[in-house]
């Protein structure tokens, strides 16, 4: 770095970024010879260990950086927070430190982007307020080596806090993963009684603060903060590294680039209200890069991953098809008109200048993987049109009064029944008539809000994957999922050309509580139903909280979907109830 660069400390304090109306929160820069060293003898004794009441946190670490995290309690105009990072627990060998100063402009956050640092490190942090003497947590980093025989990876998605304890964390925090790579929903923007509230939340003490759905910056401030009070998420930051992407809920439910399902004009401009989410997502999960507004970038992990972060929701995406749009007055569908807008080629989830830069990354990039961080289920969940019209008609009674009839869920089982059926004959060569054919071939995607309502595009993508070890990650549905992403040769078959490996929730409900499953009986055979019905589905779980465990090596990509028992009590027990292996 030239001195024309450095500041007068010695220490870039990067100005704010100026964007659409807002000022967003850009992390401060250290290089090795910028720093403010700290003498040892600067630092008081008996440090007290508050006003740092959110924890610590790290993120986006690299072979050479990490950037270290924190938020102080203050009033003031400007807080003066001093950081050390060193090699070992009681600082005795700090290797790095420096001083910041950070205002209620950014809520008094602190990013600090350490560069210039040696590979293959176990790494500790800590900030102090010298003027008033209080000092963090300790927090544990890393940074990655310049060649590695073997990574495990935690991913996670969809932690609610009205809908449980956050278990998941804990365990993945006691895990012997290297990093967490979260995929988005983060945090949720409902109002109290809303999404995800259930019998437990009152008495756990888990209503969301502000207790209304937010809208402003201060309101996605004080959500943040409520989430980052939160024991086992502070646990899990102060012990591991995070790599973070939003979904939707950091901004709104089924966020596109222009709007959300879940905002209303009366509720004011959504460029605002996302411009305000994105403010704070800034100041809370920072992230490498140059522009707060655009997360998608990639990690060389030990020259065996190249770890690729997309953005799925926010900066191409085009808004999201509805079945319910193309509605016949009979209440059947308009299947051509469906179908000329599912396969137009000019629908986009990335947007031309993220899919252009994925290309490119997944043809130049030499890694032996592949590994795309992203929020929404790639593989091909197509499924029999009866058995969705069924479980359309389950859901809207679910939600319309709460619960769902003998008879609605009779008609359900029973049709998933048949259908099975049929598939079994069919896959074991025996005859079906014209009509059971149909019945189980024509099929539509359950999820238009995943890849399976971006056909075209993903079809981009799975040319750009074949001859490459590609693993898929993904998360939002609230269940678990491994699948083979397929595409059509030449020859008309159906070839594997990567996997996909796709989270449950930290605590958001899945299939359990959306289709009425009570019971085990009923969640296995839906569980069963689901795997026979949909080609390239090889595992479901359909109920329970949890993360996967993914362990590179040069030969294969081993997949471990752990799961808690519960997320309502503080006493629980986790199992790894599922291992898939991949070896590309």
């Amino acid at each position: 770095m030239s001195q024309k660069n450095n500041s007068r400390r010695n220490f870039i304090y990067q100005s704010l970024l100026a964007t659409g109306g807002i000022i967003l929160a850009s992390n401060f820069i250290s290089c090795k010879n910028d720093d403010d060293t700290v003498p040892s003898d600067n630092i008081p004794d008996n440090l007290a260990l508050t006003n740092f009441d959110y924890g610590v946190a790290s993120f986006d670490p690299t072979a050479s950086q990490v950037i270290i995290w924190t938020r102080y309690s203050s009033n003031a105009a400007n807080v003066v927070i001093t950081w050390q990072v060193a090699s070992d627990e009681a600082f005795e060998n700090v290797i790095r430190s420096g001083e910041v100063t950070t205002t209620a402009e950014r809520d008094y956050t602190v990013a600090v982007e350490v560069q210039d640092l040696d590979a293959n490190q176990k790494l500790y942090y800590r900030f102090i307020q010298l003027e008033e003497e209080t000092v963090s947590p300790v927090g544990e980093t890393l940074t990655f080596p310049e060649n590695a025989s073997e990574v495990t990876i935690a991913i996670c998605s969809c932690s609610n806090y009205p809908a449980g304890l956050f278990n998941v964390y804990k365990e993945m925090a006691n895990s012997d993963a290297d990093v967490i790579v979260h995929l988005g929903d983060y945090i949720y923007e409902y109002g109290e009684n809303e999404y995800g509230t259930n019998e437990y939340t009152a008495a756990l003490g888990r209503t969301h603060n502000p207790t209304t759905e937010i809208l402003d910056l201060e309101d996605y401030r004080t959500r943040y903060k409520q989430y980052r009070s939160d024991s086992n998420l502070q646990h899990a930051h102060q012990k591991k590294p995070f790599i973070c992407v939003w979904d939707d809920h950091e901004v709104s439910n089924d966020t596109y680039k222009d709007g959300a399902e879940n905002h209303q004009s009366d509720e004011g401009s959504f460029e605002a209200r996302k411009a305000a989410a994105i403010q704070a997502y800034s100041e809370f999960v920072p992230v490498r890069t140059e522009d707060a507004t655009k997360i998608y970038r990639s990690f060389n992990i030990g020259n065996l991953i190249n770890l690729i972060m997309l953005d799925t929701r926010v900066i191409g995406r085009d808004k999201q098809l509805s079945y319910f749009d193309y509605l016949n007055t009979d209440g059947s569908i308009d299947a051509v008109a469906f179908q000329t807008a599912l396969y137009d080629t000019n629908r986009t989830m990335l947007g031309t200048e993220q899919r252009n830069w994925l290309l490119s990354e997944v043809a130049s990039n030499s890694a032996q993987w592949q590994v795309i961080g992203q929020q929404v289920l790639m593989g091909k969940m197509l499924i029999p049109m009866e058995l969705l019209l069924s479980m359309n008609t389950l859901l809207i009674e679910l939600e319309t009064t709460g619960s769902v009839s003998d008879a609605t869920f009779a008609t359900f089982t029973n049709t998933m029944t048949e259908l099975v059926t049929l598939k079994y004959m069919q896959l074991n060569g025996l005859p079906l008539t014209a009509e059971e054919t149909a019945r189980i071939e024509t099929v539509a995607p359950y999820n238009l809000d995943a890849w399976d309502g971006y056909p075209y595009e993903r079809e981009i993508l799975l040319n750009a994957f074949e001859n490459k070890n590609v693993v898929c990650l993904a998360g939002d549905t609230h269940n678990s999922w491994a699948s083979a992403l397929t595409r059509t040769n030449t020859n008309g078959e159906n070839v594997q050309v990567a996997q996909e490996f796709a989270t449950t929730s930290v605590s958001s409900p899945g299939f359990e509580s959306y289709l009425g499953l009570a019971g085990g009986s009923a969640i296995s055979s839906f569980e069963q139903a689901i795997t026979t019905l949909i080609d390239d589905l090889s595992y479901v779980d359909a109920s329970r909280r949890g993360f996967v465990k993914i362990t590179f090596t040069a030969g294969d990509a081993t997949a471990q979907y752990t799961f808690v028992d519960n997320v309502n009590s503080e006493v629980y027990t986790a199992s790894v109830a599922h291992t898939v292996s991949y070896n590309g």
